[in-house]
C-alpha cells in the first residue's frame, strides 16, 4: 500500500477475527511507533503488550469501563449501546492489547508536549497496524480503571496509562464512519 492508501484506509475496527496475531507483526507495528518525532526526541512513550492470559486479564479491566460510561453512551441509541457495551466487555475479540504509558510531567508545556509525541507514536502505530494488514482501535475511555489498567499491564509505578490499543486481524463487523467534521481549516491570506 503507498502512504495515501494506507492513511484513508485505516479505521478504529472493533471486531477482529480469531486468526492468531504473529509477534513479529505486534514488533513491526511497534518499530513503526518508535520512529514518531518527539519534542527533543524524548520518545517520552512506553508500550505494554498484552496478549494469552494477560489479555484476558486487561480486558478484564476494561470492561469495569462499562459501568462508568454508561450516561456517555445512552446517547448512541440502542443497537450502537449494545454494540458498545460489548465492544468493551470483549475489545472484540482483539487477540493483542497494547497499553501506552507516559511518565507524567509537572509542568503544562512539558505535559503538553509529552502527550502530542505520545500521539504520533499512537498514530504511526494505526498507520502500520494497517499496512500490515491487521486491524487496530485506540481506547482513550479508562479514567476509572487506570490503576487496575496499570497493574495488570505492569507499568511502573511512575507512568501512567494514557491509551490501550487492541490489535488483531480484522473481522466482519464494518469499522467505518464517515468523518464528523470535513471543514477542518482556516485559510488566511
Amino acid at each position: 500500500m503507498d502512504f495515501w492508501q494506507v492513511v484513508e484506509s485505516r479505521h478504529s475496527v472493533r471486531d477482529f477475527s480469531n486468526e492468531p496475531l504473529a509477534r513479529e507483526s505486534i514488533e513491526r507495528v511497534l518499530h513503526a511507533a518508535s520512529l514518531a518525532p518527539s519534542v527533543r526526541n524524548s520518545q517520552p512513550w512506553r508500550f505494554h503488550v498484552a496478549t494469552g492470559v494477560s489479555r484476558v486479564r486487561v480486558g478484564a479491566v476494561i470492561a469495569q469501563t462499562t459501568a462508568h460510561i454508561a450516561e456517555y453512551m445512552s446517547v448512541l441509541g440502542p443497537e450502537l449501546y449494545e454494540l458498545t457495551l460489548k465492544w468493551f466487555s470483549e475489545l472484540g475479540g482483539a487477540p493483542a492489547v497494547i497499553g501506552v504509558s507516559i511518565v507524567p510531567a509537572e509542568d503544562e508545556l512539558e505535559s503538553i508536549n509529552t502527550l502530542l509525541s505520545t500521539g504520533t507514536a499512537i498514530e504511526n502505530l494505526l498507520l502500520a497496524a494497517t499496512a500490515e494488514g491487521l486491524a487496530a482501535c485506540n481506547i482513550t475511555f479508562l479514567k476509572w480503571v487506570t490503576a487496575d489498567l496499570e497493574s495488570a499491564l505492569q507499568v511502573s509505578a511512575d507512568r501512567r496509562i494514557i491509551a490501550v490499543i487492541a490489535v488483531g486481524h480484522p473481522g466482519e463487523l464494518p469499522g467505518t464512519f464517515p468523518p464528523k467534521n470535513v471543514d477542518i481549516a482556516d485559510w488566511l491570506d
